[in-house]
């Protein structure tokens, strides 16, 4: 979608101009995947007009196939961004009602074309969100996915201004999750959806410190929830202010593993904070096979340098991400 942000810290009121970009939680990951040297086509609806033309000119830029995305509707859905500061929280107005996207409907993809030489499918709780429609071509896509041997990854991604089509997150989503192998969140999406959470934790009271072993009674819960799920992963951020965060995850399969904790102190654009952690998990499970640890501290360390990047993409390279996983933060100029 649409991406329609203040300059610099303004507040809505206040500004005269907005910057325009493209993002969306699947389409930020693509272009993680991309910029990490995978294959990815990004699946989803859009209009025949010149906004929509753009937005698939951006995706190709990244090097994101646009091969299978189905055109027809009206109009691209855009979101409104205020970049918050301080003790000042951030912004997000939605503007999506009547989007191509939230007028799909089953049997507009080709989900069998579309597979046919795939081998992971990641969706988001943003799209069954979007509308009725949304969440059937959504759990269509996981149906056909699983008969078909595709790994089914999930980001949770609880947006409660986005349910507003008669159905709650916690009737729509157990049905999808039921078909993910992989299960994204952190921990909002899993108390606000399924009424998980550790005992005793509130985020707001952390001062920043965040333990993850905490969170395996949240992991255990899920896995036992949703048995086809084979790693289950939290996401950790420890809020100082809307400028300093602590960042950090933890993984469960056969135990828990916790990832190395980053101070980032100050952040130029956290939105898309958490899809490029998701595509850097992905690229880490499918490289770094059978080492669960390593996978998790890619992720983490990739979702680490996006907060250093304006937009929802995660323009960085893989060699970027490992010389952080290998300690090196210094920031120093490469020459």
């Amino acid at each position: 979608m649409l991406r329609l942000a203040t300059p610099g810290y303004n507040r809505f009121i206040q500004s005269t101009s907005l910057n325009a970009t493209f993002g969306g939680g699947e389409a930020n990951i693509a272009v993680s995947l991309s910029n990490y040297g995978i294959p990815t086509e990004f699946i989803t609806r859009l209009p025949q007009n010149d906004i929509a033309n753009w937005c698939i000119s951006d995706l190709r830029k990244y090097n994101v196939g646009t091969n299978h995305i189905v055109r027809g509707g009206d109009r691209v859905g855009i979101y409104f961004l205020e970049t918050g500061a301080v003790s000042r929280a951030s912004k997000v107005v939605y503007d999506r009602a009547n989007s191509a996207i939230a007028e799909i409907k089953p049997g507009m993809v080709n989900w069998r074309e579309v597979f046919k030489e795939a081998n992971w499918f990641h969706w988001t709780g943003i799209t069954p969100a979007i509308s009725q429609g949304a969440a059937d071509a959504c759990l269509e896509a996981i149906q056909i996915a699983n008969e078909m041997g595709v790994t089914v990854s999930t980001d949770l991604n609880f947006r409660k201004n986005l349910w507003k089509y008669g159905k709650t997150a916690q009737e729509v989503m157990p049905k999808l999750v039921e078909g993910c192998d992989v299960i994204l969140g952190n921990e909002e999406d899993f108390e606000k959806v399924f009424g998980i959470k550790p005992e005793g934790f509130d985020v707001s009271q952390t001062g920043g410190q965040v333990d993850a072993r905490e969170f395996e009674s949240v992991c255990v819960q899920m896995m036992k929830k949703y048995p086809r799920a084979k790693k289950v992963i939290i996401t950790l951020r420890g809020s100082i202010n809307a400028n300093h965060n602590t960042w950090g995850g933890c993984l469960y399969s056969d135990k828990l593993y916790m990832s190395k904790r980053y101070d980032i102190t100050h952040i130029v654009d956290r939105v898309g904070g958490g899809d490029s952690f998701m595509g850097g998990l992905i690229y880490g499970l499918l490289t770094y096979t059978d080492d669960d640890q390593k996978a998790l501290e890619f992720a983490t360390a990739a979702s680490c340098l996006k907060h250093t990047v304006y937009g929802d993409f995660n323009l960085v390279s893989v060699p970027e991400v490992e010389n952080l996983m290998g300690g090196d933060g210094s920031g120093r100029v490469s020459r």
